[in-house]
C-alpha cells in the first residue's frame, strides 16, 4: 500500500480558488481606490505652480560627468542664501526656511536645471520662480568670478614676489659690476642666469593670471535663464483619470493581498478534495448557493430535483432515520429537508424535526401539502422522520443522534476551518452517526478535484461501483484522531 504524499505547506491551487471566491473584496477595494484617486484632484486641488529652466555653465565641465555638478547646483538652490536673496527681491517677509518648502530643483541634464515653485496664485508662483532663477544665476556668477579672482590673485602674488627678488638681483648686479677677479666673474654670471629665469617666470605668471580671467566671461554668459518662468496648466479630467487609474491599481493589489493573507490565516478549505479529506466523507452532490442569472435557474432547479430524488432513494433503502446537518447554510439545508419530506409523502406521513438555530422551519408559514414540522423528536411516530440540524460551533453533539443515526452533511465551501471540519468528523464518529455523504453548497465552478474517498470494503454491505472493470466501494465516515494535531 503506497503511503500518502505529504501535504504541502501552501497549496497554490487552493489559495487561487479561495482568493477568486473573495472577488467581492478585491473588486470593492479596486472600486474604492478608483473613487478615492479620482476624487483627490477635486477635493485636494494642487497649488498653482510655475516652472523655470536655467542653463548652468561650469568651469570643470567634462563630457563624462555623471551629474555631480548639477546635483551640487540643486543642493545649492535649496540653501537659505538663495532663498533669502529671492525673498529680498520679492520684498516678502516670509522666512527662508518656510520658503524653501515651496520650491524644488531638478537636474534635467548636466547643465540644465529646472526650478519648480508653488504659490497662492499663478502670478505669485511665476514671480517666485523668476526671483529664484535670478538669485541662483547671480549667485552662480558671483562664485565663478570669485574663483577666477582668487586664482588670478594667487598668480599675481607669485609674480610680485618674483619681481621683488628680481629687483634685489638687479641691485646686486649693479653693486658687483665694479669688482674684478675670477670669483666675481663667476658670481656675476650666476646672477645674470638667475635674473633671466626670474624674468621668464614673472612673464609666465602674468600670462596665467590673464588666462584665469579670460574664461570667466564665457561662463558668466553661458549661465542664463533659457526658459522663462511660466505657470503650469493642469487638466482636471486628465488628473482625475490618472489618479483614478493609480488608485484602481493600488486598491486591486491591496485587495488581493488582504484576500490572500486572510485565506492563509483562516485556513478554510474550498476544494472538494480538501473538504472530503477533512470530513473523511465523500462529496456526493453539489448545489449552488444561489443563481443570480435567469438562464441558470432552470439548471439549478434540475440539480436540486436530482439531489432530492437521490436522497429519497437513500432514505427508502434503509429503515434508519436520516438527518441533514448543515454548516454555514441553514436556509439551504432547511429547504432541502422540506423538498425531501415532500418527495417521501408518497410513501406515507413524514415528520420533519427542526433543530436548526432559531427553529427556522417551525416559524415559517406552512404551505398546503407541507409535511409536519416539530422542534423535538417524538418518542413514537408514524411514518418517517427527517431531522435537520446544525454542526456549527456551539452544537450540542449528544442531541445529533436523536435526529438520525445516519446523516448527510450540507456544507458551504469555504465556511468552516480545517480544524472545525476535523472536530465535526470526530464528534459524529463518537456519536456513532454514519455520514452517508456530503452535499457541497456554493462550490467553485472551476474546481476539478475529486471529492470521492476510496478505501477498503467496510464490514457492512455496500453497493459497489465499477470503474474500468475494478470494483470500488466509497469510504464513509470512520474514526478520526482525537486531537487536531493528529488530524492534520
Amino acid at each position: 500500500m503506497t503511503e500518502p504524499s505529504p501535504t504541502p505547506l501552501l497549496d497554490l491551487q487552493s489559495l487561487v480558488v479561495a482568493v477568486r471566491r473573495r472577488r467581492r473584496l478585491w473588486c470593492s477595494t479596486a472600486v474604492l481606490g478608483l473613487l478615492a484617486g479620482a476624487s483627490v484632484p477635486v477635493l485636494l486641488p494642487p497649488d498653482p505652480t510655475a516652472v523655470a529652466k536655467v542653463l548652468v555653465a561650469h568651469q570643470a565641465d567634462q563630457p563624462n560627468d555623471p551629474g555631480t555638478l548639477i546635483r551640487t547646483d540643486v543642493a545649492l538652490l535649496g540653501t537659505t542664501r538663495i532663498a533669502d536673496a529671492a525673498l529680498k527681491a520679492l520684498r516678502s517677509p516670509q522666512a527662508p526656511e518656510d520658503f524653501m518648502r515651496d520650491y524644488s530643483g531638478l537636474g534635467l541634464t548636466n547643465n540644465l536645471l529646472q526650478i519648480t515653485v508653488t504659490g497662492a496664485t499663478d502670478a505669485q508662483a511665476v514671480a517666485r520662480a523668476k526671483a529664484l532663477a535670478d538669485a541662483f544665476v547671480a549667485d552662480h556668477v558671483r562664485r565663478i568670478q570669485q574663483a577666477a579672482d582668487a586664482e588670478a590673485k594667487g598668480f599675481l602674488d607669485q609674480r610680485t614676489r618674483l619681481e621683488r627678488e628680481l629687483a634685489q638681483i638687479d641691485e646686486t648686479i649693479g653693486d658687483g659690476s665694479a669688482g674684478s677677479g675670477p670669483t666675481a666673474s663667476a658670481d656675476l654670471e650666476s646672477l645674470f642666469a638667475r635674473r633671466a629665469e626670474l624674468t621668464s617666470r614673472i612673464t609666465d605668471f602674468g600670462q596665467r593670471a590673464a588666462e584665469a580671467r579670460i574664461g570667466t566671461p564665457q561662463l558668466v554668459a553661458g549661465t542664463q535663464i533659457v526658459d522663462a518662468p511660466r505657470a503650469l496648466t493642469r487638466s482636471l479630467p486628465k488628473a482625475a483619470a490618472t489618479d483614478g487609474v493609480i488608485g484602481l491599481v493600488l486598491g486591486f493589489f491591496l485587495g488581493l493581498a488582504v484576500a490572500a493573507v486572510g485565506t492563509v490565516v483562516a485556513d478554510r478549505p474550498v476544494l472538494r478534495r480538501e473538504i472530503a479529506g477533512h470530513l473523511n466523507a465523500s462529496v456526493t452532490a453539489e448545489l449552488p448557493r444561489r443563481s443570480p442569472r435567469l438562464w441558470g435557474r432552470r439548471r439549478d432547479r434540475a440539480a436540486r430535483e436530482r439531489l432530492t430524488a437521490s436522497l429519497a432513494r437513500t432514505v427508502r433503502a434503509s429503515a434508519e432515520p436520516l438527518s441533514l446537518l448543515e454548516l454555514g447554510c441553514a436556509r439551504g439545508a432547511g429547504a432541502l429537508a422540506l423538498d425531501l419530506a415532500r418527495a417521501l409523502t408518497e410513501d406515507g406521513p413524514v415528520t420533519v424535526v427542526d433543530a436548526l438555530p432559531g427553529s427556522r422551519l417551525a416559524r415559517r408559514k406552512p404551505r398546503p401539502g407541507d409535511p409536519a414540522v416539530v422542534t423535538e423528536a417524538p418518542a413514537l411516530t408514524e411514518g418517517r422522520q427527517i431531522g435537520v440540524g446544525s454542526v456549527a460551533p456551539g452544537t450540542a453533539w449528544t442531541d445529533l443522534r436523536q435526529l438520525g443515526t445516519r446523516t448527510v452533511l450540507v456544507v458551504r465551501a469555504g465556511h468552516g476551518s480545517a480544524a472545525w471540519l476535523h472536530t465535526v468528523a470526530r464528534q459524529l464518529a463518537d456519536q456513532r452517526v454514519e455520514v452517508a455523504g456530503v452535499v457541497l453548497i456554493d462550490p467553485d465552478p472551476r474546481d476539478r478535484t475529486d471529492g470521492t474517498l476510496w478505501g477498503e470494503r467496510p464490514p457492512a454491505p455496500a453497493r459497489p461501483l465499477r470503474r474500468n472493470g475494478v470494483e470500488r466501494v466509497p469510504k464513509w465516515a470512520t474514526r478520526v484522531p482525537d486531537s487536531d494535531q493528529e488530524a492534520r
